[in-house]
């Protein structure tokens, strides 16, 4: 801003230099336009930092801590990818890459059992979220979502946090139930 607030201080100088060569009402027209930019500039919101969040990120690695224990709630192989919108939308689906394909073909011709493992292992959910004035993330709420009980869910940083470092996130999400469920993205590329 220094450079800037100089090249309009020597403005003024050179127009007020010229002003002799100037008509009046030509010189009266360039101070208040040079006035007008001015105001205009000082008015400017404030740059924000860059949205740390944006981008595609693929999961890497999750784990579930409950009772003292630890659990892998998308197998060995997780598959997952999460997608935050420079509009401010989000997408995240997460699975198990090792879940067995049903006997059917038909989306809706499962088992019981398949169908109990297959929402076992997987979540899919989308909505809006926000970022603070340094670009990290501040919150989230959800639109619409694979188990019902999300929907027009808001989480904070109380509940959910996510840390970006360099190329990797990690999310953190504590569950109604007690249970911390961790995850570890990177950023697709």
């Amino acid at each position: 801003m220094k450079s800037e607030s100089n090249t309009r201080a020597g403005l003024w100088i050179d127009l007020l230099q010229w002003r002799q060569h100037l008509s009046r009402p030509l010189l009266v027209a360039g101070l208040l336009a040079l006035s007008l930019n001015a105001t205009a500039r000082d008015g400017e919101p404030k740059a924000r930092t860059a949205n740390q969040v944006a981008g595609t990120w693929r999961m890497v690695s999750a784990t579930l801590e409950t009772n003292g224990g630890v659990e892998h709630p998308y197998g060995e192989n997780p598959q997952g990818m999460l997608v935050f919108t420079p509009d401010m939308h989000f997408v995240e689906v997460l699975t198990d890459g090792d879940t067995q394909p049903f006997a059917s073909d038909a989306r809706g011709g499962g088992s019981d059992e398949e169908n109990r493992r297959a929402m076992a292992s997987s979540i899919g959910f989308f909505g809006t979220y926000s970022v603070d004035e340094q670009g990290q993330f501040a919150g989230n709420r959800v639109e619409g979502a694979t188990f019902p009980n999300w929907v027009g869910g808001v989480r904070t940083t109380k509940e959910l946090q996510l840390r970006v470092e360099g190329e990797r996130m990690h999310e953190t999400f504590t569950r109604p139930d007690g249970g911390r469920f961790s995850a570890e993205f990177v950023r697709a590329r």
